[in-house]
């Protein structure tokens, strides 16, 4: 080999040296992904309340008019007008009548919260308490209590309500709430002060009913129907009224009449 050759064939060497250490992965190869069975998505970073920017990411979550008993997880929009045709027949179901008083109306007269006991709902008899079952039921990523197989510890959870992704701890546990959907105290002045106590503690404990929500949020709708309370995700407030109207139609709750036209105008009526 000639001299020239020689140095031609070292001058390519170094250039593939150079080439080859200015290179970057495309790829993770630490082997620190993320962990198994857990939704992922391009949420912003968390805040200092663990809350996650606003992705628009609705993970497993499963529209109401597919969801009829409530045990699917989440609360998907409603967005095809088939759909929407299909809610405004729901709620169009719903009847109508005027609030009567909160005489009488405590908490306990649903029950203890969080019941295993509930007799006709679905979840229930399970070993697990209602609010520990919603957790596991909508969240992602679902870790317990060092030996419990229900007590949730730590999960990752899209809130239907605000659109933001939670990374919620049991040390900041009020960061999430379960939202009775159609509160308990509207169904006491719907007709529930009439009923049994069994009945009471079913609809306080029943799925359909129940969402995990951003803790605030929750706590700002009080007892509202939908004419005076709405999540503030516009995307999600179709699906929210039409599980407003399953839950009545289950228990033949009517709503007042302010709230069912504001229940048919959010899904096109």
């Amino acid at each position: 080999m000639n001299t020239r050759t020689t140095r031609a064939a070292a001058c390519a060497a170094a250039v593939l040296v150079v080439a080859l250490a200015g290179c970057k992965a495309d790829v993770d190869v630490s082997g620190d992904g993320p962990s198994s069975g857990g939704r992922t998505s391009a949420s912003a970073p968390a805040d200092n309340n663990g809350n996650g920017g606003s992705g628009g990411d609705q993970g497993r979550a499963v529209s109401p008019l597919d969801n009829p008993d409530g045990t699917k997880p989440g609360l998907a929009a409603i967005t095809s007008d088939a759909d929407k045709q299909k809610a405004r027949d729901l709620i169009a179901k719903v009847a109508v009548k005027g609030r009567g008083p909160k005489t009488g109306y405590a908490r306990d007269e649903f029950g203890s919260a969080w019941t295993d006991s509930a007799k006709d709902v679905p979840l229930a008899h399970n070993g697990c308490d209602t609010r520990n079952d919603l957790l596991k039921r909508d969240g992602d990523d679902v870790h317990y209590r060092s030996g419990s197989k229900c007590v949730v510890s730590t999960m990752t959870f899209h809130d239907p309500y605000t659109d933001k992704t939670i990374h919620w701890t049991k040390t900041k546990a009020t960061t999430v709430q379960i939202d009775h959907v159609m509160p308990l105290s509207y169904d006491w002045q719907m007709g529930a002060a009439h009923w049994s106590k069994d009945k009471r503690t079913d609809i306080a404990n029943d799925p359909l009913n129940l969402l995990p929500a951003d803790g605030p949020s929750n706590s700002s709708k009080g007892d509202s129907g939908p004419a005076s309370w709405l999540p503030p995700s516009k995307q999600i407030r179709c699906s929210y009224v039409v599980r407003f109207a399953q839950v009545s139609l289950k228990y033949d709750l009517p709503v007042t009449a302010p709230d069912k036209k504001m229940m048919l105008s959010l899904c096109g009526g």
